[in-house]
């Protein structure tokens, strides 16, 4: 249908016809009601011969209609024509953001500027419930004063591909439905799930927007294919190229949300466009980057409105120096230090009357005490409890304690036990009990349990509300007693968590995610926003708030890093100030004492070659970054060599490879190359998820490593690096853990030496059979290396703070004390030790983990 100029539709007159596509025609049109110039697209015909495909875009177009954001296309009203639906929207003046991408890619500085804008329409979107599910550059219109404007929201789509032309994405857009099994958007932008013909929600919409902000930046599509089958396969099984490759200079931290959004698992991006507008605003540094005054205008300004500008400025000028005469910069914070000790404060507590402190802390070599101290004394006492650590205290004066605390595959667990402040002998109540706090009566406990290796919310105990995967590292009952916070690390073995607020009934919504060392989560008084202490990358901790609304801002952030612990019903706070650091010490080939081989700030030692001349470590902390990075050393004088992302896993016998786990979703296995080449993925199992541990083969031609299947516990799995499926070889749920840094394969290939489900080194057949214990193996030891011959079995064992290396005689069990290395006791994580030698035993390196900190009262903070 063409429309001819003066022609009319309803109250809307054509002026002239602006352009046609797949869609329809697209036409300037004046409001005749309201005297004002608006945009009308008539829609083809084939919509009014369809009623489902009618009902459901009168449906789509009301919702859209009720957005009201700056960068949403603004629908006025919806209509027929002869047949013909059409839809009245704003005029807009400028061109498509694919148009402005013909020119290439654009700066760092004008891509957020584009996507803070994109991200913030996404979200006022979302937030109404309404899903894109088709954005692309076309779809997203730049005006001529620079607001950027979503088009098409939640609108059908048809089966034609798009018409040829320079401003138009030569893919299809393919048929319209949110439901699964029903493809919706235009390939080359559309999600994983999308592809597969899933359910798409708006993390759908953050995968297509992180599409666009990469073309943005580099100037090439993340997913293109000579096909539409090759662009498929692009998108589910493969990353576009580094944004390095394009030899411009693109912050890491904008490379870190254009990754976080192209990730393949949902439940792996951003939860939320809000986050990833945070994010952008974050790193701009202004918020509301090239983002310009709604309502702007070009033109020469009338003298009356310059005058009247002049006055208006004069008044505003007046009142700004009346205002800063009157008004005081809010005061700082202030910090009292309430320990002088040298050593690692592992948490604190206000009593009730909010002016006594409870702390437990390791002193030097000391084993953990719980500590009570004056505000106002420098000098602490020691509580008369042995082996226990504080959990929480009560309105009432009692204690939540944790008796015999140990390590586990969540984190720390203990005996939850009770007994009075006052004094007297605790009360065991709960095994396993990874986290704990008191409702606001002081009569129940809310704790994150371990069962059958995941973490339970129970509130009360025994009242399940939910369950992670991973690690509950901190439980905070709010005030009301109507919400539960926790710190979630939903991915076992990983350090990045969610603030997740549950309420009694068991509904749950994530706060705020993707926060590294997420260690502690509080509730301000009243109820409505939690403070948390996380870092946005490494593990250097700051404070940061989130209303229940979502909404975040940073609270305190000092050099090194602050944890939050506790904050009284006046509002005061306690915090503790240190650093976290991992340094490696050991004895290279030809020295006969140990000495410090650290690189940067958390260096950890993942392997060591036979000869001992080559060591592979892995830093992470603010030199490794979140994703990591692994780190080759030859002792020949040189330098680290960096190699890459990831966590490293094995060094090749040969000395050329390197074997890695990249911090993907789902994570994959990646071969990097010690020298020239090229890295070599390992074909991936399907439904695989992979852990942290794997080791070649004798030969290298084979390697073994842990995984999970959806619905399974832990196996070991053999595979051919040549191709082929990896195999299964042990049964499931047989294998307990296998330590990050183990070389467990025994010399001939026969056997790994893991821990089993019951925590004890066991030795489990490549080939078939059934597993054995290593006689000779206490509990709490982990498996290192075996010697050459395979007589011998290396192991580490921890007793009080002392590391100590033993052997274990394969054919006896006869057990021989090997070395005992030397750290530095204070504020040492005794559990997180890494080690790694020689088939021989004579060169070895040790990873020590310090968190050296003090206990500070903080008022003031907001």
């Amino acid at each position: 249908m063409t429309l001819a100029s003066g022609s009319r539709l309803g109250p809307y007159e054509i002026v002239a016809p602006i352009g046609a596509g797949g869609m329809g025609e697209v036409y300037r049109a004046s409001d005749t009601r309201l005297k004002r110039d608006v945009a009308v697209k008539v829609l083809p015909t084939a919509f009014a011969t369809d009623a489902e495909r009618l009902r459901r875009f009168e449906q789509e177009a009301q919702a859209a209609s009720g957005l009201n954001h700056p960068n949403i296309l603004s629908i006025y009203d919806l209509g027929n024509h002869d047949g013909a639906p059409y839809i009245v929207s704003e005029l807009l003046e400028g061109e498509t953001l694919r148009s402005r991408l013909a020119g290439g890619a654009f700066t760092p500085r004008r891509a957020i500027g584009h996507a803070l804008q994109m991200a913030q329409g996404l979200a006022a979107a979302h937030e109404k419930g309404i899903v894109h599910r088709d954005l692309k550059p076309e779809n997203v219109f730049v005006t001529n004063d620079g607001r950027v404007k979503i088009l098409d929201f939640g609108l059908a789509r048809v089966t034609q591909p798009e018409g040829p032309g320079p401003s138009a994405t030569n893919l299809p857009t393919v048929t319209p439905g949110t439901e699964p099994g029903v493809v919706l958007g235009t390939m080359g932008y559309m999600s994983p799930e999308q592809v597969r013909g899933k359910s798409a929600d708006a993390r759908s919409d953050i995968f297509s927007f992180g599409a666009i902000l990469y073309e943005m930046l580099s100037g090439r599509r993340a997913f293109h294919g000579e096909t539409e089958a090759d662009t498929i396969s692009a998108i589910l099984t493969r990353d576009p190229p580094d944004l390095s490759e394009t030899n411009r200079k693109i912050p890491e931290s904008l490379d870190r949300i254009v990754r976080h959004c192209l990730e393949r698992s949902p439940q792996a991006r951003f939860h939320s466009a809000s986050d990833i507008a945070f994010d952008l605003e974050a790193i701009s540094g202004v918020s509301g980057v090239m983002v310009p005054e709604v309502g702007a205008r070009r033109g020469r300004p009338r003298p009356w409105l310059l005058l009247l500008a002049g006055v208006a400025s004069a008044a505003a000028l007046l009142a700004a120096v009346w205002i800063g005469a009157t008004l005081r910069k809010p005061a700082p914070a202030r910090y009292q230090q309430l320990t002088f000790r040298r050593g690692r404060i592992l948490n604190a507590r206000f009593t009730p009357d909010g002016q006594t402190v409870l702390y437990t802390a390791m002193w030097g070599s000391e084993p953990p005490r719980i500590y009570s101290v004056r505000l106002g004394s420098p000098e602490s006492s020691a509580l008369s409890f042995s082996n226990a650590a504080l959990g929480a205290v009560s309105s009432t004066g009692e204690l939540a304690l944790g008796l015999r605390p140990r390590p586990s595959g969540s984190g720390l667990t203990a005996t939850l036990s009770r007994a009075p402040l006052s004094g007297g002998a605790p009360r065991e109540v709960l095994t396993d009990v990874g986290a704990t706090d008191w409702a606001p009566d002081g009569q129940e406990l809310a704790v994150a349990h371990l069962v059958g290796g995941r973490a339970r919310l129970e509130f009360p105990i025994g009242k399940v509300l939910y369950e992670s995967k991973g690690r509950v590292a901190d439980v905070r009952v709010s005030p009301r007693g109507d919400h539960v916070a926790i710190a979630d690390w939903p991915v076992p073995g990983d350090i990045v968590g969610s603030v997740v607020v549950v309420d009694r009934a068991g509904r749950s919504r994530i706060l705020s995610s993707d926060w590294y060392d997420l260690s502690s989560v509080c509730w301000r008084p009243g109820g409505d926003e939690v403070w948390f202490s996380a870092s946005a990358s490494g593990l250097r901790d700051s404070i940061w708030a989130v209303k229940l609304t979502g909404k975040r801002h940073l609270v305190a952030e000092v050099p090194g890093s602050i944890r939050l612990e506790a904050i009284s019903p006046a509002g005061r706070v306690l915090v503790t100030l240190g650093n976290y650091r991992c340094s490696m010490i050991g004895v290279p080939p030809g020295d006969t004492a140990e000495r410090d081989v650290s690189w940067l700030d958390f260096s950890y030692p993942i392997d060591l070659s036979e000869d001992g001349k080559t060591l592979l470590f892995e830093e992470w902390g603010e030199g490794g970054g979140p994703r990591g990075a692994v780190y080759l050393r030859r002792f020949d004088g040189s330098d680290p060599v960096r190699l890459g992302d990831g966590l490293g896993l094995a060094l090749s016998p040969d000395g050329q490879w390197v074997l890695t786990r990249l911090y993907t979703q789902p994570p994959r296995l990646l071969l990097l190359p010690t020298g020239a080449g090229q890295p070599r993925p390992v074909p991936a199992g399907e439904g695989l998820h992979y852990e942290e541990w794997g080791q070649f083969l004798p030969g290298g031609s084979r390697i073994a490593f842990t995984a999970t299947e959806a619905g399974r516990g832990r196996r070991i799995y053999v595979q051919d690096l040549a191709g082929g499926k990896p195999r299964p070889v042990t049964r499931d749920a047989a294998v307990g853990f296998a330590p990050i840094n183990s070389h467990g394969v025994s010399p001939d290939g026969r056997f790994v030496a893991a821990l089993g489900t019951d925590d004890r080194v066991t030795l489990f057949p490549l080939e078939g059979g059934e597993p054995r214990l290593v006689f000779g193996a206490d509990p709490g030891d982990r498996p290192l290396r075996w010697s050459a011959d395979g007589r011998w079995l290396y192991v580490r064992s921890i007793e009080g703070a002392t590391v100590r290396l033993f052997r274990i005689e394969m054919s006896s069990g006869r057990r021989e004390p090997w070395k005992e290395p030397h750290p530095d006791p204070a504020g040492l994580m005794i559990d997180n030790t890494g080690v790694v030698l020689t088939p021989d035993g004579k060169t070895y390196f040790c990873g020590f983990q310090h968190r050296l900190n003090e206990l500070y009262l903080a008022e003031g903070l907001k």
